[in-house]
């Protein structure tokens, strides 16, 4: 596996180029994702790419589509290098770059909606609760709220708190009648269901491994048979907060393995006035992206217990 890829180009054709992975046809019935080590925050970019960082969104995600299977049926049909290429011989000469970091799905139509489940209260649902004491508008908890909670509280029940997908800026909470309305009663329902039955298998996995999984949010789609499946990534660092369970405090915001470094460094030449939070991205130190290279590794160590391919 080369250490870091910026981009594929692979020799097929090209469906989407997105802000980690490039999704290429294979087939009418597939789709091949390849997981660059482009990495974005707050919506940008970085012009610095985080080594690893695609092959432990990659492998991750295959873990947990194998472990939680039983839950829910998904798009991966392998990640294995070589029962790729011996699918399509086209790629031959590009094993060595879509080592780890490939995976070939099943198509699906996918669900317009962001699948969130939320079992700490932390970022954009701590940042409006805060504010105004409701998720999405509605109060946090249904009828009468939940009064008093403080930053990292743990929602007990979880929150499946759906958003709006959005190909530039940033996803916007909505309510379940809000999907409910757009897509049909007994569809939400069964995406709630399904979010939520994912999330609270995967949670206690992890738990028993150090690791809080304070939120998530996973992505379905429909086959061509009607079926509802996993798609995209499941409970990886960028799209969860894995928090060290040995470090949990409430009232506080949580050290995480994900890309908090670099999250840090750039809220601070933010509070610096260094950077307005638009593009171009400031330049990364080094020491930054090796930083958050490490947090990614350690994820995937933990959860999966083993080394990274």
């Amino acid at each position: 596996m080369t250490s870091v890829l910026v981009e594929s180009k692979l020799p097929l054709p090209l469906v989407r180029r997105g802000k980690v992975r490039e999704v290429y046809a294979v087939d009418a019935e597939t789709l091949l994702l390849v997981a660059s080590d482009r990495v974005s925050a707050f919506d940008v970019v970085m012009r610095e790419p985080v080594p690893h960082k695609g092959a432990v969104l990659t492998q991750m995600s295959a873990f947990w589509f194998a472990r939680l299977n039983s839950v829910m049926s998904h798009h991966c049909l392998s990640a294995d290098v070589n029962e790729i290429v011996a699918r399509v011989p086209a790629l031959a000469a590009h094993r060595d770059e879509l080592a780890g970091r490939a995976m070939l799905t099943r198509r699906a139509t996918p669900v317009p909606f962001e699948c969130v489940v939320r079992g700490y209260l932390s970022g954009s649902a701590w940042a409006e609760y805060k504010q105004s004491g409701t998720l999405a508008g509605e109060p946090l908890g249904g009828a009468g709220g939940a009064e008093g909670l403080v930053e990292s509280a743990r929602l007990d029940p979880p929150v499946f708190s759906p958003a709006t997908k959005a190909e530039q800026g940033h996803d916007e909470n909505v309510t379940f009648d809000y999907v409910a309305r757009r897509l049909g009663r007994a569809p939400a329902e069964r995406l709630r269901q399904a979010s939520l039955d994912l999330y609270s298998t995967g949670r206690a996995y992890a738990a028993e491994r150090g690791i809080i999984i304070a939120d998530t949010k996973f992505e379905f789609g429909t086959t061509p048979e009607g079926s509802l499946i996993v798609i995209d990534e499941s409970l990886t660092p960028d799209s969860s907060r894995f928090w060290p369970a040995d470090r949990y405090q409430p009232g506080r915001s949580q050290p995480s393995f994900d890309k908090q470094p670099l999250r840090d460094y750039l809220a601070d030449l933010k509070r610096q006035g260094k950077w307005n939070g638009e593009a171009p991205p400031p330049p990364l130190p080094a020491e930054v992206v090796s930083a958050t290279s490490d947090r990614y590794r350690d994820a995937y160590r933990r959860i999966t217990e083993r080394e990274l391919e």
